[in-house]
C-alpha cells in the first residue's frame, strides 16, 4: 500500500505531537517498517508511548531524568522516544553496534534510570548490565528499571507484557522531554550533548523545532511519506523521525540499508522525501543504469542529505540523475548552527555547504581574531544564549565557546566563506573521521590501542574514501623489541575489535619507529597525516565510487601493513 493519508490535520503552524493526530486522524501510518510490512498507527503510537510514560513515572522517574534506548531499527523504537518526549524526560539513544563496555560507561555517565533493549541485542545488553566487560567497568551497572521487547533475558522484564499493565490516557502532565546523544569527549571517552528543558507542554506550537525543520529544510507536510534508510540512534535520522511525527506525516524505516531496496521502496510507498549520506549517493550510482531507470521514482519532491562531504563528482551525478531536487544542510549533534544549500545554489557554487539558516558564521584564525572573507579558520556559529553543554564535562562545553564570545560556538571544523556568503569545509580540526555519515572518533581508537603491550605510540586519523567519505588509518610505534609485522597489525586489529563498535577497528595499521610528537608531549599528526595524503595525491586520478586500495607501509612508512 501507498503509506501516504490525505486525512486532515491540524492547520499550518499548529504544530503537536503523536496525541493531537491520534484524535484527529487515528489511522494514519505513522511508521511503516521497509521489509516486514508492519504499520504503526497514529492511535497505537500514542497509545503505547502514553503507556510506556505511565510506567517510567510509577517507577519514579521524573523531569530530567534520563531513559536509555539499545535496540536496532525496530517499529517500537519511536514510541519509546515519545514516552521520553511527553515525559519530561532525556532520551539517551545508544549505538546499536556498542560494546558492552561502551554501553556500560554511557549509562553510568548518563545515570539513566532506565534501559530499553531489543531480544537481538540481548547478549550485550546483558553483559553491560552485569559489568562482565573489561577494563575500568567496575561491578554492575545501575538503571532500576530494564525492559526487553520481542522477549527477556535474565535482569530485564518483558516490555510489551509491562507496559499493557498501564493505560493509555496521558499522564496529567507532559512535559517536553529532550534527546540526551553522546559524543567524543575530551579524554576519547564519549559525552552527553545535553540541551536545557523548555518546561511546556508536549503540545505547545513551540516544541516544534524538529517539524520547522522538516518544513523549511523539506518542505514537509502532513500528506509526506519521509523514507528512513539510516540507523534512528544517529542525531539526524532521530531529530528528523520526531519531526515527522511533530507533522503528522508518515515514516518508513528500513531495517537496513540496501541501495536497491532503496529504490523499490521510493516506488512503492510513494515517498516524497528522503534523507541520506554521501556514502548512500555512492552505492545508489554503483547501481547499473538499467537498475535505476527501472523505477519510478517521480513521487520524490525532496533528496535531503548531510553527515559528510559530499564528493563533487558525485553529487553531480546525483543531481543529473534525479533533478534539482537535492539539499544539502551542515549542522551537528550539538546543534551549535547549520547552514542549507539547494541544487541551484550548489551548482553555481561546487563544493560549498551553503549559507547559514541558524546562527551567524564567524571564522577565526589561532589566536581567536576573525578573519577576513575567503580566509580559512575555524568556524563558529554565534547564537543567542546557551543551546547545549556536554554532560559532566565543563571543559569540554568551554572548549567549543569561543574564548572571547561566550555564543560563538564551533563545531571543530576549519573552513572559508566566499564573497556570496556560502560556507566551504576545508578540514575537521579535531580530526574527526566520518565514515559513512558516522563521526568516529581517533582519541578513542588510539586509548583503546595505547594499552596493548606491543604498542609503544599510536597516531589513528581519516584518509579519504570515494565511497564512506574516510576510512580509519593507524600509524603505530611498536614497543622495544616487537617486530612490525602483518600478524602484529591482525592481532592489533583484533583488540580494537574487541573493545570498540566495528566502524572504529581501523582498515589499515602501518608502523613507524618514531611518531611526531612536540615538545609538549603533544602527539603532532598533521605532518604524518599529510604524508599519506601527498602520497595519495600523486597517485593517478581514480573514478570517486571506486574503493581506493591503501597504500603499502613499505611505500609511506617504512613498515608493514
Amino acid at each position: 500500500m501507498a503509506a501516504g493519508d490525505p486525512a486532515p490535520g491540524p492547520e499550518a503552524g499548529g504544530h503537536m505531537y503523536p496525541g493531537s493526530y491520534a484524535a484527529s486522524a487515528p489511522d494514519r501510518p505513522a511508521i511503516v517498517m521497509a521489509r516486514s510490512g508492519e504499520i504503526v498507527t497514529y492511535r497505537e503510537l500514542d497509545d503505547r508511548s502514553a503507556r510506556l510514560a505511565r510506567l517510567l513515572h510509577a517507577r519514579g522517574l521524573r523531569t530530567g531524568d534520563v531513559v536509555a534506548l539499545l535496540a536496532e531499527n525496530h517499529p517500537r523504537f519511536l514510541e519509546v522516544l515519545w514516552a521520553a518526549v511527553r515525559s519530561g524526560l532525556y532520551l539517551t539513544a545508544i549505538n546499536r553496534y556498542a560494546t558492552a563496555e561502551e554501553i556500560a560507561y554511557i549509562l553510568r555517565d548518563s545515570q539513566a534510570s532506565a534501559l530499553v533493549a531489543t531480544a537481538k541485542l540481548a547478549a550485550v545488553a546483558g553483559a553491560s548490565m552485569a559489568g562482565q566487560v573489561a577494563g575500568s567497568i567496575a561491578g554492575p551497572v545501575g538503571c532500576g528499571t530494564r525492559l526487553m521487547m520481542d522477549g527477556a533475558v535474565e535482569g530485564f522484564e518483558p516490555y510489551e507484557e509491562a507496559i499493557a499493565s498501564f493505560p493509555a490516557q496521558p499522564l496529567p502532565w507532559q512535559p517536553c522531554g529532550e534527546l540526551m546523544l553522546y559524543s567524543s569527549g575530551t579524554t576519547g571517552r564519549p559525552k552527553g550533548i545535553k540541551r536545557p528543558l523548555r518546561g511546556i507542554d508536549v503540545g505547545d506550537p513551540a516544541v516544534s523545532n524538529g517539524a520547522l525543520m522538516c518544513q523549511r529544510l523539506g518542505g514537509m507536510e502532513q500528506r509526506s511519506v519521509y523514507l528512513c534508510p539510516a540507523p534512528l540512534y544517529h542525531a539526524a535520522p532521530l531529530g528528523w523521525a520526531r519531526g515527522v511525527h511533530e507533522l503528522g506525516a508518515t515514516i518508513v524505516i528500513m531495517e537496513k540499508f540496501d541501495a536497491r531496496e532503496m529504490l523499490e521502496l521510493i516506488e512503492r510507498e510513494r515517498v516524497t522525501h528522503v534523507q541520506a549520506v554521501p556514502t548512500m549517493f555512492v552505492r545508489l550510482l554503483k547501481l547499473p543504469a538499467e537498475v535505476r531507470r527501472g523505477y519510478d521514482l517521480s513521487s520524490l519532491r525532496r533528496v535531503v542529505h548531510a553527515g559528510a562531504p559530499c564528493p563533487v563528482p558525485v553529487k553531480r551525478e546525483i543531481i543529473e540523475w534525479l533533478g534539482p531536487i537535492v539539499t544539502e544542510y551542515y549542522s551537528g549533534t550539538e546543534g551549535a548552527g547549520m547552514t542549507v544549500i539547494s541544487s541551484a545554489e550548489w551548482l553555481d557554487h561546487p563544493g560549498s555547504v551553503g549559507r547559514p539558516v541558524i546562527g551567524t558564521i564567524r571564522v577565526c584564525g589561532p589566536d581567536g581574531a576573525e578573519l577576513p572573507t575567503g580566509a580559512t579558520g575555524s568556524i563558529y556559529f554565534e547564537r543567542d544564549g546557551t543551546v547545549f553543554e556536554y554532560h559532566n564535562d565543563p571543559e569540554k562545553t568551554r572548549s567549543v565557546r569561543h574564548p572571547e564570545h561566550e555564543n560563538w560556538l564551533s563545531l571543530g571544523d576549519l573552513g572559508h566563506v566566499d564573497d556570496d556568503g556560502y560556507l566551504y569545509l576545508t578540514d575537521r580540526s579535531a580530526f574527526t573521521i566520518i565514515s559513512g555519515g558516522v563521526n568516529i572518533y581517533p582519541a578513542e581508537i588510539e586509548a583503546c590501542l595505547a594499552v596493548h603491550p606491543a604498542v609503544a605510540d599510536v597516531a589513528v586519523f581519516g584518509l579519504p574514501d570515494p565511497e564512506m567519505g574516510e576510512y580509519v588509518q593507524a600509524v603505530v610505534q611498536p614497543a622495544e623489541g616487537v617486530p612490525p609485522t602483518a600478524e602484529l597489525a591482525e592481532a592489533l586489529r583484533a583488540h580494537v575489535r574487541g573493545q570498540l563498535a566495528g566502524p572504529k577497528v581501523p582498515r589499515v595499521i602501518d608502523f613507524q619507529a618514531e611518531l611526531p610528537r612536540l615538545p609538549t608531549g603533544k602527539l603532532y599528526k598533521v605532518p604524518l597525516r599529510q604524508m599519506y595524503l601527498d602520497r595519495l595525491a600523486a597517485r593517478p586520478p581514480a573514478d570517486p565510487r571506486t574503493p581506493p586500495t591503501a597504500a603499502s607501509s613499505s611505500e609511506v612508512s617504512g613498515g608493514v601493513r
